[in-house]
């Protein structure tokens, strides 16, 4: 999808991108930054954090919504993952998974590298035929 830069898309941007800085990651040294805007028009911000004890860290997309729910937000609008280099960083499988509970299929995900590259996509076509409350049975 071609991507206007909107003013939205620049705020979570500069977002993602601050979050990524204070990044935690000793081991890979892999700085990811990520920006939420939820249904509230309020910005979340979060950036990966590694452990030592492998794999207790946390990946920036789940930083930031965490950051939501904190907030009182609990749908996400759009989402931005800032990569640490030139090459897209799409998020992981746990945080499809992750960003599938607060999202639907329409939500859109932007990828940035650190040359300026964006890449805006759906976010049923990260996780198609996602695993969610509508599959769970109560019988």
């Amino acid at each position: 999808m071609a991507h206007n830069l909107t003013v939205e898309y620049s705020m979570l941007l500069a977002l993602a991108t601050k979050a990524q800085k204070n990044a935690h990651a000793p081991y890979s040294n892999f700085h990811v930054g990520a920006a939420i805007l939820d249904e509230n028009a309020q910005h979340h911000g979060g950036c990966n954090v590694e452990n030592a004890a492998y794999p207790l860290g946390q990946c920036a997309e789940a930083g930031a919504i965490s950051a939501m729910i904190a907030s009182g937000g609990k749908q996400i609008k759009q989402i931005l993952i800032a990569s640490p280099n030139n090459d897209f960083c799409p998020p992981c499988g746990g945080c499809r998974q992750k960003i599938a509970e607060f999202a639907n299929a329409q939500t859109e995900v932007h990828l940035a590298t650190q040359d300026g590259q964006i890449k805006t996509v759906k976010f049923e076509t990260l996780l198609p035929l996602a695993f969610g409350f509508d599959k769970i049975s109560e019988d």
